[in-house]
């Protein structure tokens, strides 16, 4: 494993000489990764294995949900509910603190969703995530038919089960997140290889959709997919050989090398300074100078 530094920058974020960690192993195809700061421990999900895992420094790994409904991305609410994306369940749902079950929303117009992917929610509550077709693939999830003729972008406002569709202008969109200030979306098009920006208005309305960064590297396996902030607004972005570390104004400053394709990653432990990374059957940590 390995760093390559492209500007100064990056050395201030994370020291090349850091080790980077397998603190668990053994998995299938591992996704969704987010930290739970009341009991101080990573949730993530196991796709095809069809589970939700825990894991924590004193108590290493153990399921948290069994099955899953094939789960992909993972979040929390602001009211501390954890929210799912399942592929089987082709549904955003949520499980309180005590493991009580509820779907939010399972259908767009009438037509059942895809396979919800990734998820953030927001401060006032509102939940996005994408809607890609992977889910719909055996194994996954599927075998599934795809009702919606798009693959879309959707937010589901507080308290209600009514979506409301952001963008079908994605080939596969995929991991997503907002700027510290909510101002900006951030959305990954695996296929296309790049990640777009919106600003985000008053009400909830969107605007632009510009390219704002390109994740090409022909030589390499993978392609982007999750994403996650730093306090100072840098981007981490899983892509062709692990992850790809940008500014605030989308320069390059440097990538993180992993010898398996990483999925997603998630900000953690008590100072939220250390990166937990998905990929096929690990998970790793770095420790880095900044924190999420």
């Amino acid at each position: 494993m390995k760093m390559e530094s492209y500007r100064s920058e990056f050395r201030e974020l994370i020291d090349p000489q850091t080790p980077i960690e397998k603190v668990a192993d053994g998995f299938t195809f591992t996704e969704g990764p987010i930290w739970d700061t009341e009991n101080n421990r990573l949730l993530f999900s196991d796709i095809p294995e069809n589970k939700i895992f825990s894991w924590s420094e004193k108590q290493g790994t153990s399921i948290y949900r069994s099955p899953s409904k094939f789960s992909n991305g993972l979040t929390f609410d602001p009211h501390g509910n954890l929210i799912i994306c399942e592929h089987q369940g082709r549904a955003i749902s949520s499980l309180d603190k005590n493991k009580a079950y509820k779907t939010l929303a399972n259908s767009y117009e009438g037509m059942k969703l895809n396979s919800p992917n990734d998820v953030i929610s927001a401060k006032d509550g509102s939940i996005l995530f994408t809607d890609p077709i992977y889910g719909l693939r055996s194994g996954i999830g599927g075998p599934g038919e795809q009702e919606l003729a798009f693959q879309g972008v959707f937010r589901l406002p507080p308290d209600s089960s009514q979506l409301e569709l952001i963008t079908d202008s994605f080939e596969r969109p995929n991991g997503l997140l907002f700027s510290p200030d909510e101002k900006q979306l951030f959305i990954c098009d695996t296929v296309r290889q790049h990640i777009r920006m919106f600003d985000v208005k008053e009400n909830w309305t969107f605007s632009g959709g510009q390219v704002w960064a390109e994740l090409w590297d022909e030589s390499l396996g993978g392609r982007p997919d999750g994403m996650k902030i730093d306090i100072l607004g840098n981007m981490f972005c899983t892509g062709p050989g692990g992850i790809w570390v940008f500014d605030i104004n989308a320069n390059l400053l440097g990538r993180i090398f992993l010898p398996e394709k990483t999925s997603n990653l998630a900000w953690g432990d008590p100072d939220r300074r250390s990166l937990f990374i998905t990929s096929n059957s690990m998970i790793y940590r770095i420790r880095c100078n900044t924190n999420g």
